[in-house]
């Protein structure tokens, strides 16, 4: 019980720290932070703050990976609207003697696109994407595991670039009585180093905190988190619609089956009038010895546009 008061302390304070950066943040940047590239976690709405034993937790709650069982990496790639195309790759391990240590690439590539003159005149073509390198570290003391990250981020438009650099931290709490488990996570507060030109930038700053459950009777592990905590909105109870909700089926030893609702999805979607399935996510795992699989759909809604998400994952 001393644990879990140290756990939900911690996550207050994280979340008072986010709140008092983003009072001071300017218009953000660098939205691709925000965007899920894991299949698994796609495939349940994005609620990965309380994942255990994946690697992938590190881009949701660095505190996760203190988890893993095994050495352990992930390798998976997005298909988003139009030419856009997004991808990872990371890898975590335990050093005996002092933690649990990982790190992990990220892009997104928007494409090519024809350039113009000031005139309207054909001129080169240019290339636009976005780059994260991320290293953690996290440990634990009992059910309670904590961590951190730092990364370095690039973004690039033709000739133009920007540059920043910026920190995650995180807690998870374990029930394993109640086969439960509670996690809260900072992503994104940092600093920007250079800018496109005189334009103000700052860092996407993200407050996750979750809840997961693995049913007693049923082979369902469910989760809740809440996200975007800190931004600005009409009053108190508004902070909590950002919400999103993800289950797991594990079908056989082989397979597993995976549904999630994100709503401030689903609400963006209803804005443009197009929300259809919008906010909808489904998945499948396939174990095979010591790999997994994964395979996510995302709506769009109306639109008729989805996203496609494949990861492979292994232990060694």
């Amino acid at each position: 019980m001393l644990n879990l008061r140290k756990s939900l302390l911690y996550s207050l304070s994280l979340i008072l720290f986010a709140v008092a950066l983003r009072a001071q943040s300017e218009e953000p940047t660098y939205g691709f932070l925000l965007l899920e590239m894991n299949a698994r976690a796609a495939g349940m709405g994005n609620t990965f703050v309380t994942m255990t034993d994946d690697p992938a937790v590190m881009f949701y709650n660095p505190a996760g990976i203190s988890t893993l069982e095994k050495p352990s990496g992930s390798v998976g790639f997005l298909k988003h609207v139009l030419d856009v195309n997004a991808g990872y790759a990371l890898y975590g391990q335990n050093v005996e003697g002092i933690g649990w240590i990982g790190g992990g690439v990220r892009y997104l590539n928007y494409g090519t696109f024809e350039g113009t003159d000031i005139l309207g005149n054909p001129a080169s073509d240019f290339s636009a994407g976005d780059l994260a390198l991320t290293a953690t570290y996290a440990n634990s003391r009992e059910n309670l595991h904590f961590g951190g990250s730092v990364k370095f981020i690039y973004s690039g438009i033709a000739d133009a670039s920007s540059t920043a650099l910026a920190l995650d931290a995180g807690v998870l709490y374990l029930l394993p009585d109640y086969k439960m488990a509670v996690g809260a996570s900072v992503l994104n507060a940092g600093a920007v180093l250079s800018t496109y030109g005189p334009t103000s930038l700052s860092l996407p700053l993200d407050v996750k905190i979750g809840v997961s459950k693995k049913l007693e009777h049923l082979p369902l592990n469910l989760s809740l988190n809440f996200h975007r905590l800190t931004e600005t909105q009409d009053n108190f109870f508004q902070h909590f619609s950002n919400f999103s909700v993800g289950g797991e089926f594990t079908l056989s030893s082989v397979l597993l089956a995976r549904i999630g609702y994100n709503n401030q999805r689903r609400e963006d979607l209803k804005l443009a009038n197009t929300s259809g399935l919008g906010g909808f996510s489904f998945g499948l795992g396939i174990l095979v010895s010591d790999f997994r699989v994964d395979y996510a759909f995302s709506s769009w809604g109306g639109s008729g546009r989805s996203l496609h998400f494949i990861s492979v994952g292994t232990t060694l």
